[in-house]
């Protein structure tokens, strides 16, 4: 099954398919596996999947060997999250999880260990500075958006980028605020 060309030409794609999904590696990284097709809130479907997957490898790796798949994801995400964007031809897409699966990735990584409690709370907050994007989260989504971009003139590295760059940032926040808690009432 070939990929949808690389071009900007053509509709946009605003809901992938399976078919979409399947079509391309990129497109099934990007798309958190498939969780980011969910209807419904796919940022929160995506950091729930990478909740479960990062219990997973925390039962079959060690910490240093997750910061090392972590580290790994990052450059990988990029160029996934590129190439679908591009496929899509929408420079944002919310069906792109990935970026919600590393950053949740590096908060569970940098709190453990930590309890069912804990990880709950993480989540609570790293989805909040996503979905509201308080502050240095929203600086960080204005900076890479291309809201002035004629078709066909879309930076799609920068925007792949972007996308990956504000859910670090919200990923930051979830951890600042988690340390000052501890350093405060712990």
């Amino acid at each position: 099954m070939p990929a949808p060309p690389a071009t900007d030409a053509g509709a946009p794609i605003a809901r992938p398919t399976v078919r979409f999904l399947l079509a391309h590696p990129a497109h099934f990284i990007a798309l958190g596996c498939g969780s980011g097709l969910s209807r419904l809130a796919p940022g929160t479907v995506g950091t729930l999947w990478a909740w479960v997957a990062f219990l997973a490898m925390q039962r079959w790796m060690s910490a240093a060997t997750i910061g090392w798949v972590i580290l790994a994801s990052l450059p990988i995400g990029w160029w996934a999250c590129t190439l679908t964007a591009r496929h899509m031809r929408i420079a944002d897409p919310g069906s792109i999880v990935w970026d919600e699966v590393v950053a949740f990735w590096i908060v569970l990584w940098l709190i453990a260990p930590a309890g069912l409690l804990a990880q709950l709370i993480a989540f609570g907050l790293f989805r909040y500075f996503d979905a509201a994007k308080p502050g240095p989260v929203r600086w960080a989504d204005a900076l890479f958006k291309q809201r002035d971009a004629a078709p066909g003139r879309v930076r799609w590295a920068a925007a792949g980028f972007g996308i990956l760059f504000d859910d670090i940032v919200a990923a930051f926040c979830t951890l600042l605020v988690i340390a000052l808690w501890r350093f405060f009432f712990a």
